[in-house]
């Protein structure tokens, strides 16, 4: 029986993962009574204790957390932004090359961020392949529904009296500060940060990333692209689809309550749009995660997950 411990549970993020675990036989869950989950004592215990950590925590919090760790065997599981670009910990994105091996050796993993996993999994392995030179200046925009902003944010769009700017999408990001852009390029070996418009709209769940391109960005054809693709992507919980749309659109809520990501290429041969769908709250957060735990634990990826 696998001791797991969730530092944080009461967020998004936690409550997810803790009603996604709890229904597993395979598990036994360390629950610290309401009292004493933040006591720096007993949470060291916990941690301690268990054979994996699940850090749902601000970064200052889970910068904390990993220094309660007092033994070489826990492996912790980090959702927070705070380790994704630091050389000892493993970026959590199995199906980049050749990390799935080193997830499954590694003591300490950053998850992805929910924008920078949809990013990096249509741009890294393009650039690998050559196919994007790591110079080119790129732009993004991402759609994401508003349960990615956590508890704040969802009672904001859930209140019977709220503002009405939120019946619109809305922008932000606006200073190009944005905190998933460290990992975005350092993961894709760009030299650059892409220019990143990011966009919460009016719905709970699902997330869609789009990346334009034009035919003099990059070396090769269309074709070319989606053969990179559908040699990358051919799992469940990453798949390429050539011709994926709902009568000429793309919704961003498509894979909403879903932990699979679906890849697909739009436009034509001169305005190419490659797009990234996917649940923020699952293949970007909660879902990730599990997928990291189970490749930890030598187990079925899908396990515990919801792919179709």
């Amino acid at each position: 029986m696998t001791n797991v411990f969730i530092d944080g549970s009461a967020g998004t993020t936690g409550l997810r993962i803790y009603e996604r675990l709890s229904a597993r036989e395979d598990l036994n869950l360390i629950i610290l009574p309401d009292e004493v989950r933040k006591e720096v004592s007993a949470r060291r215990e916990a941690i301690n204790s268990a054979d994996v950590v699940f850090l749902c925590l601000p970064d200052a919090a889970a910068i904390e957390a990993v220094s309660l760790l007092e033994n070489d065997k826990t492996v912790i599981i980090d959702t927070s932004t705070a380790h994704r670009t630091l050389d000892n910990w493993t970026y959590g994105f199995p199906e980049l090359d050749g990390q799935r091996e080193k997830i499954k050796n590694a003591k300490l993993i950053a998850n992805p961020g929910c924008h920078a996993s949809g990013f990096v999994a249509l741009i890294a392995p393009l650039v690998k392949a050559g196919i994007i030179n790591p110079e080119t200046a790129l732009t993004s925009f991402s759609l994401t529904g508003y349960s990615g902003g956590g508890k704040k944010m969802i009672a904001e769009y859930e209140d019977e009296n709220r503002n009405p700017l939120l019946s619109a999408p809305r922008q932000y990001g606006l200073t190009q500060q944005h905190k998933h852009l460290k990992e975005m390029v350092k993961i894709c070996g760009l030299s650059n940060a892409p220019s990143f418009a990011p966009i919460v709209g009016d719905f709970y769940s699902g997330m869609e990333v789009s990346v334009p391109l034009f035919a003099k960005d990059i070396k090769g054809t269309v074709e070319d692209i989606k053969k990179v693709y559908a040699s990358w992507y051919n799992s469940k919980l990453l798949h390429f689809d050539e011709a994926a749309d709902e009568e000429g659109f793309l919704s961003a809520a498509a894979f909403s309550g879903r932990d699979d990501m679906q890849i697909t290429v739009a436009g034509n041969d001169e305005r190419i749009m490659l797009v990234s769908r996917f649940d923020n709250l699952g293949k970007g957060a909660s879902g990730a995660a599990i997928q990291n735990m189970n490749i930890v634990l030598g187990i079925d990826e899908t396990t515990g997950l919801t792919v179709e």
